[in-house]
């Protein structure tokens, strides 16, 4: 019996999909359950797994395609699926060409097409070339730096993924689109690390994850957007949409890009809870399994340059909201406290905004709240 492979329903803000990696040729066994293409959207990379056991009789849609919700890109022929038997030890001649050459289809799982053609011409075995795909899969830019021996001067042309796309055109359309300003303040961190250090151990026992420095600012920004709510609101059309709650994007860099998930409800989280959160997200970020719907909505963003040495930036807001809060490197300098030089660790931060609805003593004033529910983190606990 054949079994028509179609694309599954798209989430309705998704119009349509790319094939960027078929795991699988015509002919090779696959299980039901194991993933036979990965499609990607704007926002994120979907698995479709096989529904039923046998063998991938034809691909319609070759990596590159285009595709929709019902298309239908490919055929099973159902049956049972045999254990693979053990690889036979290698023959004394391994190393000639021919030999070299025929070891590459062994390894056929790790290579993308592309990769897999390139390889069988040039007589490379895929355990030779180290693969910086998605899981380790060895692409066709592994191969080529692989012939070049990593030292030869070369160039090439590849496309822009969507994601990649999709975030060069909501920051040109915030550029535009927006009366974009930035307004900057620094903090000290002195109090937060001593509470940090003073309370960790006991913080990992009781929740299992570490006490960061991005959940006091998640309760600082949550203080500071009940108290300036015109940062927490979005223009629509004519309209200034005020959010009585708190849907916090946390910029996380991923293999494919700059991605946002959002924190719900960061009003209702305590600091273990925005933690643990922040971590699932990360992991997810970094094998590509973040959902559209954790990506979806937000009022406010929050992006930690810090974590790459930024100093100082001018970050860009994510439409259509209208604030986005930069944190930046801690670094130890001299500042001037109750009339003396001492040696103090700071960040600088920034807020940068939609100047069409937030004023400049309200963008001053949510930095000077963030400043001081930082240096005071105690407020933070209290409330105030």
């Amino acid at each position: 019996m054949t079994t028509a492979i179609t694309v599954p329903a798209l989430p309705e803000s998704v119009a349509d999909a790319t094939l960027i990696n078929w795991t699988k040729k015509p002919g090779d066994p696959v299980r039901a359950g194991e993933n036979l293409v990965d499609l990607e959207t704007d926002k994120v990379v979907l698995e479709l797994p096989a529904p039923v056991s046998g063998i991938l009789k034809q691909i319609l849609a070759q990596d590159g395609t285009t595709v929709t919700s019902g298309d239908t890109i490919a055929y099973i022929e159902e049956g049972e699926i045999a254990d693979a038997p053990a690889a036979a030890a290698p023959a004394a001649a391994a190393s000639a060409p021919a030999a070299a050459k025929a070891a590459a289809p062994a390894d056929d799982k790790a290579l993308s097409p592309a990769a897999r053609k390139i390889a069988a011409e040039n007589s490379v075995a895929a355990g030779d070339v180290a693969g910086s795909g998605k899981g380790g899969r060895i692409t066709k830019a592994d191969i080529r730096q692989h012939l070049a021996g990593g030292s030869r001067r070369h160039e090439e042309r590849v496309p822009m993924t969507r994601l990649r796309k999709r975030i060069a055109e909501r920051l040109l359309d915030a550029q535009h689109n927006a009366a974009m300003l930035t307004t900057f303040n620094e903090v000290n961190m002195a109090a937060v690390m001593k509470l940090r250090k003073k309370h960790q151990d006991a913080f990992v026992a009781k929740n299992g994850t570490k006490l960061g420095f991005m959940s006091f600012f998640v309760k600082a920004a949550v203080a500071a957007l009940k108290k300036y709510p015109a940062v927490n609101a979005s223009i629509d059309g004519d309209d200034i949409i005020y959010h009585n709650y708190c849907d916090i994007g946390i910029a996380v860099s991923s293999p494919r890009g700059l991605v946002v998930p959002i924190l719900r409800n960061a009003e209702h989280m305590g600091f273990a809870d925005i933690e643990q959160q922040i971590i699932d997200y990360a992991g997810k970020a970094k094998d590509g399994s973040l959902t559209i719907e954790e990506m979806t909505g937000g009022t406010f963003t929050i992006t930690n340059g810090g974590t790459f040495g930024s100093m100082m930036s001018t970050p860009i807001i994510n439409p259509p909201q209208s604030g986005i809060l930069g944190m930046h490197n801690i670094v130890e300098r001299p500042i001037a406290e109750n009339g003396q030089v001492v040696i103090a660790p700071m960040m600088y931060i920034a807020l940068s905004y939609d100047h069409r609805i937030i004023d400049g003593r309200e963008a001053v004033g949510f930095l000077v709240e963030i400043k001081q529910h930082i240096e005071d983190p105690t407020r933070l606990v209290l409330g105030l």
